[in-house]
């Protein structure tokens, strides 16, 4: 069973920075890809930022220069830097993962609150 816990979430002022974490219990190699997703208070859940397993990245026009996504694949880790952080920043943010063996396949993490203030 694949679990995925995040970490790194917190208050941060406009203009500062994050770095999420989001830890699988297997290797993030296996998966088709991983992702970051964010709700903010009364909005959809909307993709943030993708990784496949062959490297490809990308992102949401909204955080395009200021957020990245990356891995350690040895530490079953994705990570998302957050960079000139804004309050329409402000959301939970959810670790993402899609499996082989179906479109419909794929694993959330807890979800971990990110506060940007004015």
């Amino acid at each position: 069973q694949v679990r995925l816990v995040e970490s790194g979430g917190g208050l941060v002022q406009a203009g500062g920075s994050l770095r999420l974490s989001c830890v699988a219990s297997v290797s993030i190699l296996s998966m088709k890809a991983m992702g970051w997703y964010r709700q903010a208070p009364g909005k959809q859940r909307e993709l943030v930022a993708a990784i496949t397993s062959g490297g490809s990245t990308n992102y949401a026009d909204a955080v395009k220069g200021r957020f990245t996504i990356s891995r350690d694949n040895a530490k079953n880790t994705v990570y998302l830097q957050m960079n000139s952080l804004k309050p329409e920043d402000t959301a939970v943010y959810y670790c993402n993962a899609k499996l082989w063996g179906g479109p419909d396949l794929e694993v959330w993490g807890q979800g971990t609150l990110v506060t940007v203030s004015s």
